[in-house]
């Protein structure tokens, strides 16, 4: 069975060295991207099963990326990987019908089962502090 294809936007090299690393053995990583508008791009002609985006990119923010993207008439599930814990961003986020809400503080624990539920066409958010 093929890998499901994860199409991942972030403007730090290190944030995207972590998510390659961490999903690399489950699913397909497409070349990660570093702004909004070369994710757009990649996502037309890569056409991944699973986007994850950062909110806060040069270019174009990952919301109106997201939002351009499903205008776009893509299929892709829509992941947000973000320090924005504000529940503002994240109500914001599933208003655009994103699939899932990942802290970056959480990544380790929550990333690799966002995209898991995301497939499953389930919504994912992490859990907030207490």
């Amino acid at each position: 069975m093929a890998r499901s294809r994860i199409l991942l936007a972030d403007d730090h090299k290190d944030m995207r060295k972590i998510v390659v690393q961490l999903l690399e053995r489950e699913f397909e990583i497409l070349d990660p991207v570093a702004d909004g508008a070369a994710f757009l791009e990649a996502a037309s002609r890569l056409k991944p099963d699973v986007c994850l985006l950062d909110i806060s990119m040069p270019i174009m923010n990952g919301i109106e990326a997201a939002i351009q993207l499903k205008e776009r008439g893509s299929t892709a599930k829509v992941i947000f990987l973000t320090i924005h814990e504000d529940r503002d961003f994240i109500e914001a986020a599933l208003r655009i019908g994103a699939s899932g809400y990942v802290f970056k503080r959480r990544i380790r624990s929550d990333l690799s089962l966002a995209v898991t539920e995301a497939l499953a066409n389930r919504i994912f958010i992490s859990p907030t502090r207490a």
